[in-house]
């Protein structure tokens, strides 16, 4: 088994140093050995902890629902019924949001098409939409 610094490890991990201790202070990794002098020595499960949460962030998962992830991860009582069913709520928000962002996107294009025939900033209609959705 490999032993590393803090500082080793985030760079094997791609990862600050700092991120290392927020994950360690939010319990998603075990904490480390210490030596003597005080300072962490980590091992390759530190390393296998943090790809899986990094992996889980790129995949949409918020740190609790990662804190929620490796708990069945761990738990060999569990089913890959319940991981499913976390990856499916994960899914319908990710398509909630792209309707939004879609939207968005029309929206703006819709502005953007009718700003082209306008010269002067006070009739612009992009302005102008920010400020209708602005006031009460």
């Amino acid at each position: 088994m490999n032993k590393m610094t803090i500082g080793k490890l985030a760079k094997k991990c791609g990862v600050g140093v700092e991120t290392v201790r927020f994950y360690e202070r939010e319990g998603l990794t075990l904490q480390p050995e210490r030596k003597l002098s005080g300072y962490r020595i980590y091992s390759d499960l530190a390393v296998n902890q943090i790809y899986f949460i990094r992996q889980a962030k790129e995949l949409g998962f918020t740190l609790k629902e990662i804190r929620d992830l490796m708990g069945l991860r761990l738990d060999g009582e569990q089913t890959c019924e319940e991981v499913r069913s976390l990856a499916e709520a994960k899914i319908a928000d990710i398509e909630e949001k792209m309707a939004l962002l879609q939207k968005m996107r029309t929206t703006l294009g819709e502005l953007v098409v009718a700003c082209k025939n306008n010269k002067q900033t006070e009739s612009c209609p992009i302005l102008k939409a920010i400020e209708k959705e602005v006031q009460p």
